[in-house]
């Protein structure tokens, strides 16, 4: 499998790692002269069946269930409701020969997130400059589409509905600097670097201006006054330690799987509305067409119950109790990569899809209504008629 990977990501760009086989005297000089350390995390989601059996997944694939975990006290408070399945991937080897490790998750709701971690050291030019290339790359997303094929052939059993049209697809990009050189403050970090840090947020390479550094820039959080987090739509900058930058990765891992599956019902949603304004335009609202709407009004209305349930618990999947600072740090994350603007989306085609099934069941209703009257009508002059046929003239 590693020599079938190399081969898929031979032309990806190369960043520069740091190697255990050297001196402690020349690890020091080259940390002098790189005064960045840290990893580039490339998260890649696929949207690939409705459900997937969490407790069926774990005996197939012998996995383990992610823990939540998180910065400061009280993590019991904090928790995802059905844990996702959690599954090492082997190591893929690039060109140059460094290894990079890779893990996938399994998500209850039927989303499969694929995330590779890439060492990295250099100067802010470098950081910049590995962005733009990667924000804006491919590679990844057909090396994690092959992946996640070829593991959910093994895990089909536990599938729920797989989709077999091409599946929706999000990537997002997190840039972890754990170490800085000097380890400056978040507030001494947005002075000297802020306009860097912008860049690294956007993927760009020009300088930005002053309205668009400070619109970035004030996406930000911090809880130590020496740890930073800055988040746009497409990409992240953390500025922590390992234990530290692991919540926050993990929740905005989970923030895109909300935005997909909301991109899901959103299509889904779309084309049904668009199967019943079809069915009305092509006379379903004619006196005997409407006994028809009584099935496709069925139909539209199973739809609206399982949307509502699925949408429930991917928007339940995970509990803050009091966990306040990883509560907003969710609600920054899912703002900026636009999970309150589908989920509005989806519950105004929710609230249409409503009123047409309501509106649906009325015209059925009268129809019916109609021609039970019509049959009274009918039967009273079949009698009458029988009446005076009996009668002597």
């Amino acid at each position: 499998m590693e020599r079938e990977f190399t081969t898929v990501v031979s032309d990806l760009p190369q960043i520069e790692t740091t190697t255990s086989n050297v001196s402690p005297a020349a690890a020091q000089a080259h940390a002098a002269k790189r005064p960045l350390a840290g990893s580039v995390f490339v998260l890649i989601q696929f949207d690939v069946c409705e459900e997937i059996h969490l407790d069926e997944l774990r005996k197939i694939l012998g996995a383990q269930t992610e823990k939540a975990s998180f910065k400061h006290q009280a993590p019991g408070y904090v928790r995802y409701q059905r844990p996702p399945v959690e599954e090492p991937l082997d190591p893929v080897v690039l060109e140059t020969g460094e290894r990079l490790r890779g893990e996938i998750k399994y998500y209850d709701y039927g989303v499969v997130s694929v995330g590779f971690e890439l060492p990295f050291s250099g100067d802010w030019d470098m950081l910049v400059q590995l962005s733009s290339r990667w924000v804006w790359d491919t590679n990844f997303e057909s090396l994690a589409t092959r992946i996640v094929k070829q593991k959910l052939e093994q895990a089909l059993p536990a599938l729920v509905k797989p989709y077999t049209a091409e599946w929706l697809q999000e990537d997002y990009f997190i840039f972890h600097l754990r170490e800085i050189a000097g380890s400056p403050s978040a507030t001494d970090l947005l002075a000297a670097q802020g306009a860097c840090i912008a860049q690294v947020v956007r993927g760009e390479t020009g300088n930005l201006s002053d309205g668009e550094r400070q619109e970035i820039l004030q996406s930000r959080m911090s809880y130590y006054a020496n740890d930073l987090t800055v988040i746009g739509w497409n990409a992240a900058f953390i500025y922590d330690n390992d234990a530290g930058a692991e919540p926050a990765i993990q929740l905005l891992q989970y923030a895109n799987s909300q935005l997909l599956e909301f991109r899901h019902y959103d299509e889904l949603l779309t084309k049904e509305l668009e199967d019943v304004y079809d069915f009305l335009d092509a006379g379903g609202t004619g006196l005997w067409s409407r006994w028809r709407t009584a099935s496709a009004a069925s139909k539209l209305h199973t739809v609206l119950l399982d949307v509502n349930e699925l949408t429930e618990r991917a928007d339940n999947a995970i509990k803050f109790l009091s966990d306040m600072f990883s509560a907003r740090l969710y609600k920054l994350a899912a703002l900026k990569v636009g999970v309150p603007d589908y989920k509005d989306l989806v519950q105004q085609k929710l609230q249409t899809a409503e009123e047409l099934y309501r509106y649906m069941i009325e015209q059925f209703n009268q129809s019916r209504a109609f021609v039970l009257e019509l049959m009274v009508v009918v039967i009273l002059i079949i009698e009458l008629i029988w009446i005076f046929r009996g009668k002597p003239i």
